[in-house]
């Protein structure tokens, strides 16, 4: 019991020998010094997410409609009528909390990615309860976003289940510094999100490459669905990717941020949300922390002409680079 617990107060110094950044210091010397409050709307609310990126040359999933009171709840299956496969979001939830993704229906049951069917009527209190903030932050009264469903690029096949796989990329004063794919399975419900069970695959910023995978914080080799070998995981487009997420820090002036992309098999890279308080699991899923990083990024001499998102991402690839060789442990 004493070996135990001497052990665990050990924890902390080793995660600091590590340059592993923790919440208090990720809210104190990054989140609360480089992002101006002011600031967070435009992140905390997709649909302001939206109109921004889209300003800034981005693209972003395809608008069917926004319900915005619970007058107009009905109205949603003669808004998704002729789209075959819808996603219904609240614009102000975080977490993938609210996420209710349709890929068939016929106006009277609408069929899930996982093949379960819900009715019209399941439908109509889901978007009810967006309404009601039951999954926006701090409970608020929100409007629920229809959008078209993204169909993610056949590369991925298997390395995702019943869901998009994403890309976040934490993005600090404009450069990209860490990155990860998330990849849905079973146990997230088909949602990218690693609390729920999704598998997080650490990215070599130079180059795309899958270099680590975890699902609940555990290292694995091979998706737990569908047995597809992670360590195969190589990102298209990458490049392109990763100045997209530093272009969000033109669009939003926010310093530290997480961004999350997805790769459309017909329109390409997207942005699909940014984020003000990206988690922390993203170190677990490369076996390395982002102090190190951060700091370096921090050190940097500010030229008088800010460099722009491509020459950002050229000094990253070359500062951040890592040996793509898939780590098992």
């Amino acid at each position: 019991m004493l070996s135990t617990l001497i052990d665990l107060a050990k924890i902390p110094s080793r995660l600091k020998s590590k340059g592993v950044l923790g919440m208090n210091q990720r809210n104190h010397a990054f989140i609360g010094r480089y992002n101006d409050r002011a600031k967070y709307p435009l992140v905390d609310d997709k649909l302001k997410t939206k109109i921004i990126a889209q300003r800034h040359g981005a693209t972003t999933p395809e608008m069917i409609g926004v319900i915005r009171n619970q007058a107009e709840v009905k109205l949603i299956h003669d808004m998704v009528k002729d789209w075959p496969g819808f996603v219904i979001k609240p614009a102000q939830g975080s977490g993938g909390k609210g996420i209710l993704v349709i890929v068939d229906h016929d106006q009277q049951r609408y069929k899930k990615p996982s093949g379960n069917e819900t009715s019209r009527q399941e439908v109509e209190r889901h978007v009810s309860n967006v309404l009601s903030g039951l999954f926006s932050l701090g409970g608020k009264t929100d409007v629920a976003i229809v959008e078209n469903l993204i169909l993610f690029d056949d590369c991925f096949d298997g390395f995702t289940y019943e869901g998009v796989p994403d890309v976040r990329i934490i993005v600090f004063k404009g450069y990209p510094v860490m990155a990860m794919m998330r990849c849905s399975t079973a146990a997230s419900d088909g949602k990218a999100n690693l609390h729920q069970g999704a598998v997080g695959v650490g990215l070599d910023i130079a180059s795309g490459k899958a270099i680590r995978a975890v699902q609940f914080e555990k290292p694995l080799t091979h998706h737990p669905d569908t047995k597809v070998d992670l360590s195969t995981l190589v990102v298209p487009d990458w490049r392109r990717l990763l100045e997209l997420a530093c272009s969000a820090w033109e669009m939003t002036g926010l310093g530290y941020m997480g961004t999350d992309m997805v790769l459309d098999r017909t329109k390409g890279p997207m942005v699909l949300e940014l984020n003000a308080r990206p988690g922390l699991s993203i170190q677990i899923a490369n076996g390395t922390g982002l102090i190190p990083r951060l700091r370096h990024i921090e050190n940097l001499e500010v030229p008088i002409k800010y460099p722009t998102p491509e020459q950002r991402v050229e000094y990253c690839v070359q500062q951040f680079s890592t040996e793509t060789k898939f780590n098992y442990m």
